[in-house]
């Protein structure tokens, strides 16, 4: 996508700032440019709704003093009077300006200042004849000037790609970005509440990484200078946090940054949050169950409700989750594969060719049965599962880090959690013999000088760490910024990332 800015459009908005810098230079020949010695006591958020049931007569009796600052978002001068539609953090408020209230040398410096300045009064509340709460300015100033022009006030920024690259002026111009990133923190306030309420503790782990573990991807390498070495940002916390429950750290979380060299699209941003808890004494099944208890009352917290309108199609978290193992969600979402032999490779090979799947793909060429099965699930099923679906039983190759089902044979006790299309969870009971997990990392190890450019290291230290003894644990990580795409309405990963990663603008 390009910024559709015409050369007209570019020459206007040049001689705008040129015009903005003269009147800027004007202002620093009378005294302090940019004081910093105004303190708002007052936000206009909190004034609307105090004052929001109050008549004219009633605003006018109580005779409030105020002094509030924001930035002008619309501005009418009207001979005598003027008025002014300023900005905060919490809303708008109208200021009312007259040569009375501030004197008429301030009332002609006001008639010359631009929309997008930031200016502050003091003043007296009052309601207009149209109910608009007011202030009527008996001191007005100037606090910063703008020196570039506000996107049109009817359409904000229409173009998408200047949305996310200048989101500072999406955020001034949009109350829909604003109310987005509002109900994301909310949500945020929420998940950590509930953690704790439920006895996790919150805790902090590396983001430099000397290997990458705790998911099959690739890193970003960096280089340490000091210690001369090769380091990577993480990619998962996992190992870390585990690390914590051998030490006696029964139940921890951890909302985390980590970075994925790998793709972009409306679904995946390389940096991202995810939260990870473990909870030693606890399983697969216990994992199921306290994920979708943490998504319900999340989404229940943050929004008021436990049904989501999620782009015009209703996704009701209030029911009880399905769950469906990989070869039941096949058949219920591709029934043409009913009946089919699915647990013979060579079928599905030919299945996957079918389907486009590049056969050379080390991570396809080296599957068996069950890696093969996964991967035609993910071409003929996962983009259908609307409602909340945790897939159960995922195959050990594809599992390096989940305990060994006792009555499965050559499957883990594992589960993703499906809705919308979209992967927003995965856990499982945690791999804790460590001879078995060492005998894993040496499959990934294989794996990686076979090609696989995702497989996993071996990590020593953790596994030493297993040998002093990691009791009995369940673990799961969420994908935060996806489930805030759900919790906002948001279609893109983007809209719900302040500034989302993107292509340089040249």
């Amino acid at each position: 996508m390009t910024d559709h800015i015409t050369p007209e459009q570019t020459i206007d908005e040049n001689s705008i700032i040129a015009e903005r810098r003269s009147k800027l230079a004007h202002w620093r020949t009378e005294g302090i440019a940019y004081p910093n010695d105004f303190v708002p006591e007052h936000r206009a958020g909190q004034l609307q709704n105090q004052f929001e049931a109050e008549d004219k007569a009633a605003v006018e009796e109580h005779n409030v003093s105020v002094s509030i600052s924001g930035r002008m978002m619309l501005k009418r001068v009207m001979g005598k009077a003027s008025f002014a539609t300023v900005q905060d953090a919490t809303g708008q408020i109208q200021f009312y300006i007259n040569d009375e209230g501030v004197g008429a040398d301030v009332h002609e410096a006001f008639k010359h200042w631009d929309m997008g300045d930031i200016i502050a009064a003091r003043g007296v509340l009052f309601k207009t004849n149209k109910g608009e709460l007011s202030v009527r300015c008996s001191e007005l100033r100037l606090i910063s000037k703008s020196l570039r022009p506000l996107p049109d006030k009817f359409h904000g920024l229409a173009d998408q790609e200047l949305k996310y690259r200048q989101r500072y002026v999406d955020l001034i111009a949009s109350p829909d970005t604003r109310a987005t990133f509002i109900r994301r923190s909310n949500a945020m306030s929420a998940l950590r509440n509930f953690m704790m309420e439920n006895d996790f503790m919150e805790v902090e782990t590396p983001m430099l990484h000397a290997i990458p573990g705790g998911a099959s991807a690739k890193p970003f390498k960096t280089h340490h200078n000091a210690l001369d070495m090769e380091m990577f940002l993480r990619i998962a916390p996992e190992l870390y946090l585990k690390r914590l429950i051998v030490g006696g750290f029964e139940r921890v979380f951890e909302i985390n940054r980590s970075f994925r060299n790998e793709g972009v699209s409306p679904r995946h941003n390389p940096e991202f949050t995810m939260m990870e808890f473990y909870a030693a004494y606890t399983n697969c099944e216990w994992m199921m169950d306290y994920t979708e208890s943490v998504i319900r009352e999340v989404t229940l917290r943050a929004t008021g409700s436990a049904v989501l309108n999620y782009q015009g199609r209703e996704l009701d978290l209030s029911k009880p989750f399905d769950r469906l193992t990989i070869t039941a969600a096949i058949e219920k979402y591709a029934p043409e594969y009913i009946g089919t032999a699915l647990d013979n490779e060579d079928f599905l090979r030919t299945e996957l060719r079918k389907n486009g799947v590049k056969m050379d793909d080390p991570q396809i060429k080296n599957a068996g049965v069950g890696a093969l099965q996964l991967a035609l699930f993910e071409e003929v099923a996962e983009h259908l599962l609307w409602h909340p679906t945790f897939i159960i039983d995922y195959p050990i190759e594809v599992s390096p880090l989940a305990r060994a089902s006792d009555t499965k044979a050559g499957l883990t006790e594992r589960f993703e959690l499906f809705m919308t299309g979209r992967e927003v969870a995965n856990g499982f009971s945690e791999l804790n013999d460590p001879e078995d997990q060492a005998a894993r990392f040496m499959a990934q190890v294989a794996a990686k000088d076979a090609g696989d450019d995702e497989a996993m290291y071996y990590d020593a230290d953790y596994i030493r760490a297993l040998e002093y003894g990691m009791p009995p644990t369940g673990g799961c990580g969420i994908g935060i910024d996806r489930l805030m795409m759900l919790i906002t309405d948001s279609p893109n990963i983007r809209d719900v990332l302040l500034f989302p990663h993107m292509r340089k603008e040249d």
